[in-house]
């Protein structure tokens, strides 16, 4: 049965700051603001989202700024890419270990679980295929229960 987890990843902005400064990256304000949104975010957000947000908190910040702090962030592990069923990507808080995610399609609001044991499904793929299989992503779109609450 799937368990819901939450991200064992830096817990507060500060973390993700001191996490990029330890690879050498410049703490710029803008840099700042992308962080805060991100790290302050209970949804996966698109890169316009986090423009949106953060130019409250810095509005001279740049949608420019934006990508290439999401293209660090990223590659530091920091945040993970959602894939939407709409081909629109967006972010959220990244994890570490093997956990799947759930996507709720009226709020945004993510969240990680465990999931059951694929390996018999991967083998059956992978001998049907010819692929070696390397890695997955699997993740849910669905209502959460407050929004599905508002509905009724």
């Amino acid at each position: 049965m799937a368990t819901k987890t939450s991200s064992p990843c830096p817990e507060n902005k500060q973390d993700w700051l001191d996490c990029l400064k330890a690879s050498g990256y410049r703490l710029t304000s803008p840099r700042r603001a992308v962080v805060e949104t991100l790290a302050n975010s209970q949804r996966a957000l698109n890169a316009t989202e986090i423009y949106d947000l953060a130019r409250e908190q810095y509005p001279s910040l740049g949608l420019v700024s934006v990508y290439r702090t999401l293209e660090k962030l990223e590659q530091l592990e920091l945040i993970q890419r959602v894939h939407h069923p709409d081909g629109c990507q967006a972010f959220i808080a990244g994890f570490t270990g093997h956990q799947h995610l759930l996507i709720c399609q009226s709020c945004g609001k993510a969240e990680f679980f465990e999931g059951d044991n694929l390996e018999m499904l991967f083998e059956r793929v992978a001998q049907e295929s010819g692929y070696q299989i390397q890695e997955h992503w699997l993740q849910f779109f669905g209502f959460c229960s407050k929004c599905r609450t508002d509905k009724d």
